[in-house]
């Protein structure tokens, strides 16, 4: 069954740390034109992407770059990410956790009435995420 994602798009958990003893989490989250979550850091997690269809801006630490359909982009824990869709179409992304334990932060989201910049932040500190600044804004023209 298909979750609200924290942007809004859906989230269908692949598989879930108690299927894996722990070791990983696999989710697939559709991602809304002009959306991406705010700038963070995950303490526990390291988290990579395969981006299956569209194209994603990424930041990961200082650098941004672009990922079209095909690629794949790996984060270790403790740097700063984000990510947003600057396509006119909405775009699917494979995301991967190693080891699991990010669950709560997204069952908690789903659960929200309204997902707010604060909730976001407040949701996912208890999980080990921490916010560092908003999400990226539209490229530079």
């Amino acid at each position: 069954m298909a979750l609200r994602g924290p942007v809004g798009g859906p989230l269908l958990f692949k598989v879930r740390g108690e299927q894996t003893d722990g070791a990983l989490t696999a989710l697939e989250n559709v991602i809304p034109p002009g959306t991406g979550p705010p700038l963070h850091a995950h303490d526990a997690q390291d988290e990579a992407w395969w981006v299956v269809s569209g194209a994603v801006r990424f930041q990961i630490g200082e650098e941004l770059a672009s990922a079209e359909a095909g690629s794949f982009v790996w984060v270790p824990r403790g740097v700063p990410h984000a990510f947003r869709n600057d396509d006119e179409a909405p775009a699917t992304l494979l995301v991967l956790f190693t080891p699991a334990g990010i669950e709560p932060f997204f069952d908690a989201i789903a659960e929200a009435d309204e997902v707010r910049g604060e909730d976001f932040a407040r949701l996912g500190a208890a999980v080990g995420m921490t916010v560092l600044g908003p999400p990226l804004g539209p490229p530079a023209t």
